[in-house]
């Protein structure tokens, strides 16, 4: 991996830093900073060699997992800004990446939850607490980013 697509993969950790810290304070994750993750998706595509195929292939992916979330979306499961957010990371992430991304995320989203449930529970807190979902999105994600620099050679 060369230095370039390692630096690629850095400024993706710290915008998903940025995505968990603005979901921590305001529950909201905000179109901007998914589009810019979005967005430099084109240049990682280049510095990582994708051929043409192979990235039509990641655009359905990403077409797929926003899909699939904007009907956990339209439930009631999880914020739009979630499901942007897990759509522009499926432009990132190869599928086999992504899956295990997905599972990461969905059990750590589940001990985030069942947390947020026993602390608003504990402070007789009225009404239904929000779970700001983006950190276990980000913190799986940060997995899969964090892997992928410390396992790979600088060429």
């Amino acid at each position: 991996m060369s230095v370039y697509a390692i630096l690629m993969l850095a400024s993706l950790a710290a915008l998903l830093v940025t995505a968990a810290v603005t979901d921590i304070k305001s529950r909201i994750i905000s179109n901007r900073l998914n589009a810019v993750i979005a967005l430099l998706a084109v240049p990682w595509w280049f510095a990582i060699h994708l051929t043409g195929y192979e990235i039509l292939f990641q655009v359905g992916v990403a077409l797929g997992v926003f899909t699939l979330f904007a009907i956990c979306f339209a439930l009631g499961m999880m914020g739009g800004g979630d499901v942007k957010l897990l759509a522009a990371l499926g432009l990132w992430l190869p599928l086999t990446r992504l899956l295990v991304m997905i599972e990461v995320m969905a059990l750590a989203g589940g001990l985030l939850t069942v947390g947020i449930l026993i602390a608003h529970k504990l402070r007789k807190a009225p009404g239904k607490p929000e779970i700001p979902y983006g950190v276990a999105i980000v913190g799986a994600a940060l997995l899969i980013v964090a892997n992928d620099i410390l396992t790979n050679t600088v060429a």
